[in-house]
């Protein structure tokens, strides 16, 4: 794999860059746009006078400690006209549109990094999340072998930064680390290019990284206890109470135990039509497993119930299966309903059933008050105009938890095809407003609820395979909030 270590000049600024000429040089002007924010559009880069091109290597001869010139400046530096024609939305490219109604900003396909995308945007929507990664101080180490953890987490710290300004991004830096750290994302086909891979398998891989480097939120309450050693723990992972029962000898004590998740999985059997259902189907399940008792293996009952619900629920379809004719991950098409708002109720023990009573009460009294409201016609230009304020959705004591069961749906990530080694992954992402977004690599664009409703399956349009539930806020006035204190 031939690697130069070179130096990039630009103006009076100079800047170290590991290049790998076996991937295209695209991804080398990626490098330097993290560096510089001059748009790849806007580089030329020369060795002696020789411009790099941007589909081969041929003409542009790197060697170590090689100085390449970089011509080129940043979108904002560029003069712009003094006085700009007005542009109608129905007129507008689909570039012009996003940043007229402020969406989100996009990334740039690298050869089938669509999994890696979709995920990245995903992940973007809970805040909590976005905060730990902007406090954390450690760059990206890749000098003398790569660290995963460290390189990944301070990767998507620097992505979501450049995105928050709204530029649409080429995801360099977290490509290549990911490759590094782990060398199967990094796969050719038989054209030389980026194999598809999973992007659930990418989603498991980055939070497990994450986990491993962002520290848990500290909570204000004297009461809080601090349980977990990572942010994804606390706001992402669960808690499951799990009994195992041997059917064939009833006499036989049950032995209890407890499992942590970061995702639930939803099976999609033939009888599952419903989120809910598939959800249910795996916390009671049958197993074999050897009876001490019988000494024998023999069939178990495995009944699992959630004692401890995380701020931020993920839920993935489980759409692909093994098929050995062909050697693929084959996928379930089944269309498999799953709502805007899930109620997590019924799969909890009944320890936190009654936890979760208060706050479910309160929705009740906030729900009937609504009803209340309408039928006195009371002013909605008035109330609109309020600052709303929301009631914490964890327990005093566990902060990151959710403490009503309640959840609502804030992004989906969805794939179109066959198997999960081809075809094409989306993320759609609920934003400010409530209003929802497609993120289809670098162009975003706005979507209604209904739109992602039919990504429920059935066909060979996107399928829902992960989705991330947020807590459901709970709206209250600013004197309520002063009393609860």
């Amino acid at each position: 794999m031939p690697q130069y270590k070179v130096k990039v000049k630009w103006g009076k600024e100079a800047y170290q860059v590991e290049v790998n000429t076996d991937e295209p040089p695209e991804l080398f002007k990626g490098q330097i746009f993290t560096l510089t924010g001059v748009l790849p559009e806007r580089q030329k880069l020369m060795i002696k006078g020789v411009t790099l091109k941007n589909d081969s290597w041929d003409n542009f001869k790197l060697k170590d400690n090689v100085t390449v010139l970089l011509v080129g400046s940043k979108e904002e530096d560029v003069p712009k006209e003094p006085v700009e024609k007005t542009v109608f939305v129905e007129d507008m490219n689909e570039s012009e549109l996003a940043t007229a109604l402020d969406l989100p900003a996009g990334l740039i396909n690298l050869g089938n990094t669509c999994y890696m995308n979709a995920t990245v945007q995903c992940l973007k929507t809970v805040p909590e999340l976005r905060e730990a990664l902007q406090t954390y101080q450690e760059g990206v180490a890749v000098a003398g072998g790569v660290i995963p953890a460290q390189s990944m987490t301070a990767a998507l710290r620097d992505l979501y930064s450049t995105m928050d300004k709204g530029h649409t991004v080429p995801p360099i830096v977290l490509l290549q680390v990911l490759h590094m750290a782990f060398p199967r994302f990094a796969e050719k086909t038989e054209h030389g290019g980026f194999a598809q891979q999973d992007a659930n398998e990418f989603w498991t891989e980055l939070v497990r990284m994450l986990q491993q480097k962002l520290p848990s939120k500290l909570s204000n309450s004297e009461s809080s206890q601090q349980k977990f050693k990572s942010i994804i723990d606390q706001y992402f992972g669960g808690t499951l109470d799990v009994e195992l029962k041997c059917d064939e000898a009833p006499e036989e004590p049950a032995a209890k135990n407890q499992e942590q998740f970061l995702q639930l999985s939803c099976f999609m059997s033939t009888d599952v039509r419903y989120m809910q259902s598939g959800l249910k189907s795996k916390m009671q399940e049958q197993i074999t497993k050897k009876s001490l008792m019988l000494d024998r293996d023999a069939v178990y009952t495995k009944t699992s119930k959630i004692s401890r619900l995380p701020a931020y629920l993920t839920i993935q379809f489980v759409r692909f299966f093994y098929k050995e004719k062909g050697s693929i991950n084959a996928k379930v098409l089944r269309d498999v309903k799953f709502p805007m708002e899930f109620d997590a109720f019924d799969l909890c023990t009944p320890e936190l059933h009654e936890k979760l009573a208060p706050a479910r009460a309160k929705f009740k009294e906030l729900e009937d008050a609504l009803v209340d409201a309408t039928k006195e016609k009371r002013d909605v230009d008035t109330k609109q105009k309020e600052v709303k304020n929301y009631a914490p959705y964890w327990f005093e004591d566990d902060l990151g938890s959710n403490n009503s069961g309640y959840y609502t749906l804030q992004a989906v990530l969805t794939h179109k095809g066959r198997s999960s080694s081809s075809g094409h992954y989306v993320g759609w992402i609920k934003i400010a407003g409530g209003k929802w977004v497609k993120c289809d690599d670098d162009t975003v664009t706005p979507v209604t609820e209904e739109e992602i409703l039919k990504l429920s399956g059935g066909g060979d349009w996107h399928c829902a395979y992960v989705l991330l539930y947020g807590p459901r806020l709970l709206e209250i006035k600013l004197d309520e909030m002063k009393l609860d204190e």
